[in-house]
This record gives C-alpha cells, structure tokens and sequence, in this order.
C-alpha cells in the first residue's frame, strides 16, 4: 500500500496504514508545488530584514529576541537540540511513526514556509523504517508537541538516537548511514515548522479511536455472553424499547446484544419460567446504555480528529497573501478534552464489565452456577483471583480517567501560562484501553465457563465460537489449572478479529 499526501491531508486509514504497517509515503507533486510557494515568502520576508516570531527572532518568552540573519540557520538548529529535552521510556513505534506521518501532513498543507526538503527528509524516514526515539515526558501539549517532535526532527539532522531492531537505543548517525541517508541542515523557520504540532496527541488519538472501536463492539460480545451464561433475559434489548430514548451508540448496542442472544438453548431454557427474575440487575439490563453512550463518545472524539487532520497547527503560519501571523493553532485543548472525554467512556465499559464477572462468580447470583465456576470450589476456587485481578484493573482505570487536561502548569517564563496536557491525556487513554482488552478478556474467560457449565444445554452460536476460541486453552471445567497462560490468550482472543469475524459468519455483521 502506497499512502499519497496532497495538500487536502490524509485520512485516519492512512495514519493506521504507516503507524501499524509498511505502507510507503509519496509526495504529491501538488504538495511539493504548495511547500514551494509557502516557502518562497518566507526567502522574501528574510530579504526585506523584517522582524517574524520564527524566523527572525528567538522562541517561546524570547520572541522579542532579534537574530542576525547569518545566526538564523543556527537558531533552528538549537532549538531542535534544546527542545530534544524529553525523558523516559521510548514510545511505542507506531505512535512515533504516526507523529511523523501527521508532522508531514501539516507541512504539506502549505502554511509553513519549510523547503519541500524537509518533508521529503521525514518521509525517506518513515520509508526506510528509521524511527526515532521518542522519551515518554516532555510533551505538555501547549505548543504542540514540542519535546517529542524535536526528538523526532533531530534524527533529520543526524543526531539523537534511534530505535533498534530490539527497542534498542542506537545513535541516529549510524542509522541513517545504514539507510543510505544523508542529514539535512535546516533554514529559517524550519526547525519551528517540525515542532510546533499537534502531531503526537492525534496520532495517540487516532490509534486509540480505532482500538476503542473493535474494543466497543467486543464489549457488546462479553455481555451478551455473561447475560446468556447468567440466564438473563433478552427483553431489555427489544429494539422498541431503544427508539424511545434514541441515543445512536444505545441502539446499536443493543441490536448487538439482542442478536447475539438469539438461537440458544440456554435461554430459551428459562423464557417460560414463572420464577425467573422480572428484571436483571443493571450490569446486565443497562449493559447497552454504558456501552451505547460510550460509542457516543467515540463519535465524538472521531469528529475531534477529523477537524484535526484538516488543521493547519504550527506557528507561525504562512498565509498566501504573504502574511505570517502568530497563532494558537497549536494549542491541544481539542485532542485533549476528547481524549480524556474517551478514557471516561472507556473505563465505565470496563468497570460494568467486572460487574458481570462477580456476579457470575457470586453463588447466591449466577442463577444456580458453582461459586467462583468451580465444579469443585473449597478444594479449587475457580475464577476467585481473576475477579481481584479484573477489580485491581477496573481501580487503575478509575484514577486513569481522572482528566489530564484541566491540570495545567505555565512554562517558558510564563509565555506559555496555560497548557493543554493532550499529550498525556492520550497517553494515558491507550493505557485505559489496554486495561478494558485485559477486563472483556475475564468477562470473555467467565463467560466461557458459566456456558460451559450449562451443558448440555447448547449456547448460542458466538457461545459456541467462544468456546471454540478458549477450549484449546482452558479446557473444560476441572480442577484449577495455571490462569494467567489462560488469561494472555483470552487477552489475544479479545484484541484479535478471529472470534468476531468468526460470530458474524453465523449471526451477520455486528456494529
């Protein structure tokens, strides 16, 4: 796959395609000809002598600070190496790949005044598997992301460090050797142009949108699964009772759910008996409002990055009547509210999830099931740990959604007095929903047993594919066995397609 940058963007399928494949970046003749244009005025602005933010004049609370214009080239390249200041653990690959991909966006746009080289410079990058090393802190996602970026732009100058085959650190030098690249030296306003972006906030975003997707509609599998190995009704999900509060992510749950619950013997098992429950608890019977809701909020934060990958975020701009004004464009208040307005949404489909898993575990609950899905509990205790392990996660994902962006703290001799913190709250939203695809993978695992405990009654057809996933791992019901091998591929089971691709053969596509 070839991935074309034009001066209208990309799309988040491309963003996905270079982060988490191999997919080769082009150049859009188009793209060069606008870079070109944008860049043709700032050469003008630098011959007429006239004071810019960026490109005559020092950074941040230094911007009444005048450069000489034989410093000017110098200039960009300190700022590269001062703002290379972050600390930590590297980022993953893909978030750095899809910050560089994003950076080249944003140039391509034409409003940054950089050479078309520079572009090329990231893209032969990214094309080469040359992916810097990129420290976890130092981003406060107020003028972008600065620390990150310039991490990112020093490799272009064949300096910092790398990463390895392994996740090693290398120096970069090296690397672009090995690439058969050559180091570019930068001009006025270009080292400006590289970091002041938003770059690592929405490619976080982005990748965390496309995860919590898979993971929303995998939620809608595990509780459909617990209610059916519960003994639960299907009435609460009757699409009639959805259109009368019309929220879109409700409806869409519950048809999931609904569908999903249809041709089992397990529940048709109790549709008549006059002893069953009238209504099932609310993890249950509101398991498509939590869900639903946060499928609203998904949109949302889809609608966020969409604008985002329309937007032009540096500082200063180039305007085509030749202005170059100062803006706030790189401000990460937009990222970082949806972020962190996600990590909400994501955290409660896990914790109404654990909810599930102690009911099915809870003997005086789970409507005739072995404590703890043992069929020998006293000697064996079944799931007991795996429901402390679900509860210690569900607490972690409470603190984690504890919003980031209202925590700001003024930088750069109080120039930059309020911040964004985006790039933590979409750090710390990845983490929230790594911890869900560990909670739906114990609500998937508890689920499993309990249908298998119902036996011989015949689960629906994604009870039987659940089944099927799990059986080679955890085996039937017996004596405990070593969980945590069984936990890692319910885990696998969960952030994988297989096992939905696999439901939607039989019951249709899910949404």
């Amino acid at each position: 796959m070839t991935v074309t940058i034009q001066p209208t963007g990309i799309s988040p399928a491309d963003v996905l395609a270079v982060a988490r494949g191999t997919a080769k970046v082009v150049l859009d003749p188009a793209t060069l000809a606008a870079m070109a244009t944008s860049r043709s005025i700032v050469d003008g602005i630098e011959a007429a002598g006239r004071p810019v933010y960026g490109v005559s004049t020092g950074f941040g609370a230094l911007a009444n600070t005048f450069v000489a214009p034989e410093r000017r080239a110098e200039l960009q390249h300190a700022l590269i190496r001062s703002h290379a200041a972050g600390i930590g653990e590297p980022m993953p690959r893909e978030v750095v790949r899809a910050m560089m991909l994003l950076r080249v966006r944003s140039l391509a746009l034409g409003h940054s005044g950089v050479r078309p080289l520079v572009a090329s410079a990231l893209v032969d990058l990214l094309n080469h598997e040359v992916t810097p090393w990129v420290p976890e802190h130092g981003s406060l996602g107020a003028s972008g992301d600065l620390a990150p970026l310039a991490h990112c732009a020093l490799v272009l100058l064949g300096e910092g460090w790398v990463l390895g085959p392994e996740g090693q650190r290398q120096p970069a030098a090296e690397a672009l050797r090995r690439a058969g690249l050559a180091p570019i030296e930068l001009a006025a306003k270009e080292g400006l142009a590289l970091i002041n972006g938003t770059d690592g906030m929405l490619g976080m975003l982005l990748l965390a949108i496309h995860d919590a997707a898979h993971l929303f509609t995998m939620a809608d599998v595990t509780a459909a699964l617990a209610i059916e190995a519960m003994l639960g009704s299907d009435r609460p999900f009757l699409p009639e009772l959805h259109t009368i509060r019309p929220h879109p992510g409700q409806g869409l749950s519950a048809a999931n759910i609904h569908r999903l619950l249809q041709d089992s013997a397990v529940m048709d098992s109790h549709r008549a008996d006059v002893t069953h429950a009238v209504q099932d608890a609310y993890s249950m019977r509101c398991a498509p409002q939590v869900a639903g809701a946060a499928r609203d909020t998904l949109d949302f934060a889809r609608t966020v990055a969409a604008r985002e990958l329309l937007s032009v975020v540096d500082n200063p701009v180039v305007l085509p009547d030749g202005r170059v004004e100062s803006t706030g464009n790189f401000h990460g208040a937009p990222l970082g509210f949806a972020a962190d307005f996600l990590a909400i949404a994501a955290a409660e489909v896990g914790a109404i999830a654990e909810r599930r898993v102690d009911r099915l575990l809870d003997v005086t609950r789970s409507r005739d099931l072995p404590a703890f899905l043992s069929p020998d509990a006293g000697v064996n205790s079944g799931l007991m740990i795996a429901q402390y392990t679900a509860a210690g996660i569900v607490a972690e994902n409470r603190r984690l959604a504890a919003p980031a962006s209202v925590d700001s703290l003024p930088t750069s001799g109080m120039q930059e007095d309020h911040v964004s913190m985006g790039w933590a709250a979409a750090k710390k939203l990845r983490t929230v929903l790594d911890n869900l695809t560990s909670l739906l993978a114990v609500e998937l695992l508890a689920a499993v047993r309990g249908l298998q405990l119902r036996a011989p009654l015949t689960p629906s057809p994604a009870g039987r594919a659940a089944i099927a996933a799990l059986g080679e791992i955890a085996g039937p019901p017996g004596p405990d066995v070593f969980l945590a091998p069984v936990m890692e591929a319910a885990r696998e089971v969960v952030a994988t397609p297989a096992l939905r691709t696999t439901i939607e053969r039989e019951i249709g596509d899910l949404d």
